[in-house]
């Protein structure tokens, strides 16, 4: 096998089960271990009860373990059996499968061929666990499995940055393994059309070609096109012949292709080339179609007709995200449009080309599947929404009775930092941990028993923006695609995130053997504080995602090591404190020092009175500036407070005092528009009335830095009031966002 073999060799002796769990990925619905093992050897054959294409693809599957196995044409000891047994589909569904081994060999048995092959990939992963030398040893083991989810996938995005074909081969032998079963493929948007459609050649002629390398280069420098062949031009595309053999390739593998064509936003570089299609006629003006020219329809049936010939997939996928209605507003076509079908509005009018769309391919007998934002206006009958902007879009979806795949940001986009963003290369922003993912459940608690139904299961987002090779793309999704095949497919019950990363290291190897880069468990301590506003005490908790590891720290300022306390247990904090903590692993230390302010400081708890806070990062409202709680790397971790209007805190003190200390940590990560405020002015009043400005603090830290950055500003130095009123203004310009966690006051 060319891709994904298991390198047995390279891992000799290094692989164990793992506290009786073995460590198997994703976690089975049952296993129980016997006592014996089956050791494969010369003689050992394999059975399939099956002829034709499946036979074939089977047998490629069992070629992928180590050790020779002959075709044998009956069912005898020695061997490896597998049967397809339908009578089976009534308690393990289609993509269910049991598998025996003992002394004697190993029988698997399914309902159908999907699930011989996910019981292949357990068997895989079961030769992990145990070597002697060279000598493969099967465990004596009875496993009763099935997914949870009928739908589990991921999305790569090829426009942004253009993956190659054998890039995207190996990612699929990766998804198998771990039992995924969809492959998005988000071919179209702004930054490159990818995929070759006959009647409109320009697409591939032109639009699939930009000056600038990395997207962020395309997105700063003009955004413009260039021709196939033109010296600097960056890009490429798949030939309808390539697409073919990617979708073979993905099927033999049980995993389905769902193509992505953008419509009505995201769509700039078809626009370069087929200006006509836009509002104002003119390149470079609008991402969006422009939805009153009936030339767009004739354009995207012709496109999607291709597609459809290429894809069997029953979900074709119309992107519908992000679309900026201003140009419909001012389009003379698109406003004939809304008064001749009665629409009320702009959001109408997407929902218009939505429905049509929709009805397109559900005469062609295909379902339709798009970004939430598909609901704005009115969602047509036949469609599937794919939940992005947090869970709520599938909540209202479910409770609609549409079908829901779930991929919110906070668990599921992989284009954010996984490691201390200080210490990583760049990324869109944000903080996802491999903890957090695993954490996930797709069906929100306040759905119904029959509403969660329409929950077909989750999906990992692969956004390219800044992973400009293929090494730091396999990063970016190993290991948090591992963590997620376990929310897919394991029952919420059987998961344990203890015994989860136990399984790690070997699942690491593997991986790293077979040539994917993988990034290390990250070595970053993360704190919750649980803060007694009346005690003025805090509880600090600490913990990370390294296996086998140790915590010491200090809070008399030295720095830790192993003679230092070992934690244990939260440590209580009654004064302002500076912890210092070190994770070490086989007693070396692993990552850095971090410190972890605690401030028992003089507004704890006291009453403020806070406006500007966007609704959409509340925090815990009100009391979130004085409630002891201090933001993570995230921005959404409902600890930082968000503003996009200028902000004005007043702390009432409860009677006038010394005041030498108000300052406020903010948040700068550019990617995502968060910028440190321009100013922030202090002031101080004794009758909450008349008020005298005791401090006003500026920046010059550059607005383009691509690192994340924490910046404290306020006032320090002398001074004396009841109330403080702390103001701080958004960076400005449109759009941007300022957040800050704590007003701290001495």
């Amino acid at each position: 096998m060319r891709y994904l073999l298991l390198s047995f060799v390279l891992m000799a002796g290094m692989l164990s089960s793992v506290f009786g769990q073995g460590v198997l990925i994703p976690q089975p619905v049952e296993r129980n271990d016997k006592q014996g093992e089956f050791i494969p050897n010369d003689k050992t054959t394999f059975y399939i009860n099956i002829k034709g294409e499946g036979y074939d693809v089977l047998k490629s599957q069992l070629e992928a373990l180590s050790f020779t196995l002959k075709a044998s044409p009956s069912k005898k000891s020695n061997q490896i059996s597998l049967f397809v047994d339908k009578k089976l589909g009534r308690t393990l569904g289609e993509e269910g499968y049991r598998l025996v081994a003992d002394r004697n060999g190993v029988t698997i048995s399914a309902p159908s061929e999907k699930g011989l092959f996910y019981g292949i990939q357990t068997l895989r992963q079961l030769s992990l666990e145990k070597r002697t030398g060279d000598k493969v040893v099967l465990p004596a083991v009875e496993i009763t499995d099935y997914p949870r989810f009928g739908y589990r996938g991921m999305h790569l995005d090829v426009s942004r940055h253009f993956y190659s074909i054998d890039f995207i081969k190996k990612q699929l032998d990766i998804m198998a393994f771990y039992k995924f079963n969809k492959f998005h493929w988000h071919l179209t948007d702004g930054a490159g059309w990818r995929l070759e459609i006959k009647a409109y050649p320009e697409l591939t002629r032109q639009a699939a070609w930009r000056h600038g390398n990395t997207w962020k280069e395309w997105w700063t420098t003009g955004r413009r096109y260039a021709h196939e062949g033109e010296e600097g031009a960056y890009g490429g595309y798949y030939t309808q012949e390539q697409v073919r053999e990617i979708v073979k390739y993905a099927a033999d593998r049980n995993i389905t292709v769902i193509p992505e064509i953008e419509m009505p936003g995201h769509s700039e570089e078809v626009l370069a080339v087929y200006p006509n299609l836009s509002c104002s006629g003119e390149p470079y003006t609008a991402c969006e179609f422009c939805v009153g020219n009936e030339d767009v329809f004739t354009f995207l049936e012709t496109v999607l007709t291709e597609v459809m010939d290429l894809f069997p997939s029953g979900f074709i996928h119309i992107g519908g995200d992000e679309a900026n209605k201003e140009h419909w507003k001012k389009c003379r076509k698109c406003q004939k449009r809304i008064k001749d079908n009665d629409l009320k509005d702009e959001d109408e009018l997407q929902s218009y080309m939505i429905k049509r769309m929709e009805r397109f391919l559900s005469s062609h007998g295909r379902r339709l599947v798009g970004w939430d934002e598909i609901l704005e206006g009115g969602l047509a009958q036949g469609a599937t929404v794919m939940s992005w902007r947090g869970e709520q879009g599938g909540i209202d979806a479910a409770r609609m009775g549409h079908d829901v795949i779930m991929t919110p940001g906070e668990y599921c986009y992989f284009d954010q930092y996984q490691d201390n963003p200080m210490k990583q290369p760049e990324a869109i922003g944000g903080y996802l941990t491999i903890d957090k993912v695993y954490s996930y459940d797709p069906v929100p608690a306040e759905l119904t028993s029959a509403e969660a139904k329409h929950i077909l299961g989750p999906q990992a987002n692969v956004w390219a923006e800044y992973m400009s090779t293929p090494e730091h793309t396999q990063r970016m999704i190993f290991p948090r695609l591992i963590a997620l095949s376990e929310v897919a497919w394991s029952p919420v019950e059987n998961k344990n995130w203890q015994i989860f990363k136990t399984k790690l290291d070997t699942h690491f190897d593997f991986l790293r053997s077979n040539g994917v880069s993988v990034s290390p468990l990250s070595s970053e301590i993360e704190a919750t504080r649980e803060v007694d506003l009346l005690s003025k005490v805090i509880k600090v908790t600490l913990f990370n995602d390294v296996d086998q590891s140790k915590i010491y720290f200090t809070t008399n300022g030295l720095e830790p090591n192993l003679t230092s306390e070992e934690y244990t247990k939260p440590i209580l904090i009654d004064r302002s404190t500076i912890i210092k903590a070190q994770v070490y692993k086989n007693n070396a230390p692993y990552g850095d020092v971090q410190e972890f302010v605690v401030d028992i400081h003089k507004a704890l708890g006291k009453p403020i009175t806070v406006t500007g806070i966007n609704s959409g990062y509340p925090a815990a409202g009100q009391i979130s500036l004085v409630d002891g709680q201090v933001g993570t790397l995230a921005y959404k971790d409902k600890i930082w407070q968000g503003y996009t209007e200028p902000m004005t805190a007043v702390i009432d003190m409860g009677s006038v005092q010394p005041i030498s200390y108000v300052k406020a940590r903010f948040m700068q990560l550019v990617g995502p528009w968060i910028w440190l405020p321009s100013k922030v002015i202090v002031s101080v009043s004794d009758d909450g009335e008349n008020y005298t400005e005791v401090g006003v603090d500026t920046h010059n830290i550059p607005a383009d830095t691509d690192k994340l950055i924490f910046h404290v500003m306020g006032f320090e130095g002398k001074a004396k009031g009841r109330y403080i009123k702390f103001e701080a203004n958004p960076y400005g310009k449109y759009g941007a966002v300022m957040f800050t966690d704590e007003i701290v006051v001495y």
